[in-house]
């Protein structure tokens, strides 16, 4: 099994080139968000912890954490922020490991693990490759003012509080153009794979 880390920022077009990779080379693509989000619910490993750490006040009437208010809460206190990602970080990175050898297991040839923060959070050990997702910040800006209807303020804070390029670059073995069509986008993975 070869198992891949998608990486870019907001914008470039991740989201279909993961959609891509599913239809066309039937790959298991697991986006780190949404496992640290389910890790996170009642009952799952992180919440309790998280809970201990920041209090009910961010439980919202449900039960469940109000994300957005622990987010007002760590995206104003590094300190904070840092003490959530090492709660969260090692419970995602464990599943991530235990799913790819069931996916191993079953037979499955391509895994993809996606993150914008991939090259940030140590999974080089991990990814048999990584790739980066590029775009031009003007056509980023563009398809999230139409897909999303995102302010150029907004949009702008979101690029500032990304990884850099360079970074991205540096990080990552491969990278894909996605600033043109998908064709292009979907000439340069099957060159790759």
């Amino acid at each position: 099994m070869k198992v891949i880390g998608i990486t870019g920022g907001v914008g470039c077009g991740k989201s279909a080139v993961l959609a891509y990779l599913e239809s066309e080379y039937a790959a298991v693509v697991t986006e780190l968000d949404e496992v640290a989000k389910n890790l996170q619910k009642s009952g799952q490993e992180c919440f309790g912890q998280i809970v201990a750490q920041f209090g009910v006040e961010i439980l919202g009437d449900d039960g469940e954490l109000d994300r957005s208010r622990l987010a007002e809460i760590v995206f104003r206190d590094p300190e904070k922020l840092a003490k959530l990602n090492t709660i969260v970080h090692p419970k995602v990175k464990e599943w991530v490991r235990e799913d790819i050898a069931r996916k191993r297991k079953d037979g499955v040839g391509l895994y993809v693990i996606e993150a914008a923060l991939l090259p940030t959070a140590g999974y080089e050990s991990i990814c048999d490759e990584m790739w980066y997702i590029y775009a031009e910040e003007p056509v980023r800006r563009r398809r999230m003012k139409e897909s999303r209807g995102y302010t150029d303020e907004k949009i702008t804070q979101m690029i500032a509080s990304q990884p850099t390029e360079r970074m991205f670059r540096e990080s990552c073995g491969h990278m894909i153009d996605n600033s043109g069509t998908l064709e292009n986008t979907k000439k340069q993975i099957g060159e790759l794979l």
